[in-house]
């Protein structure tokens, strides 16, 4: 039997990969709620968007696949770099120079299955 699986999407952070990854080492292969706590009481700027996603993927697996909430657990999660090109910034350099700044962006996609 094909075991189902719920996803949620986060397109267009504006948040480096790097902080994001770091958040997401911390839930991967908890069970869902367990992970929501962890999410509550870890102090970094990333896990507000990943709470809120987080939340959206258990709403998809209840409403959508018919999955029991209790069940779930997070058994895929991970960050991609966004494009770099929509926030170009420019930091004055020596001699009359110029050096790129770059604002960059994630996208971010967790995976939910129920427990056997």
């Amino acid at each position: 039997m094909e075991q189902r699986v719920a996803k949620a999407y986060l397109r267009q952070l504006r948040m480096s990969p790097r902080k994001v990854q770091i958040v997401l080492d911390l839930i991967r292969n908890k069970d869902a709620a367990k992970a929501m706590a962890i999410l509550r009481t870890t102090n970094k700027i990333a896990c507000e968007p990943i709470s809120k996603l987080l939340k959206s993927a258990m709403a998809n697996a209840e409403n959508n696949h018919g999955m029991e909430l209790d069940k779930l657990y997070v058994a895929e999660c991970f960050v991609t770099p966004g494009m770099l090109k929509g926030m170009k910034r420019v930091m004055p350099r020596a001699r009359g120079g110029a050096a790129r700044i770059v604002k960059r962006t994630s996208h971010i996609t967790i995976a939910l299955k129920e427990k056997e």
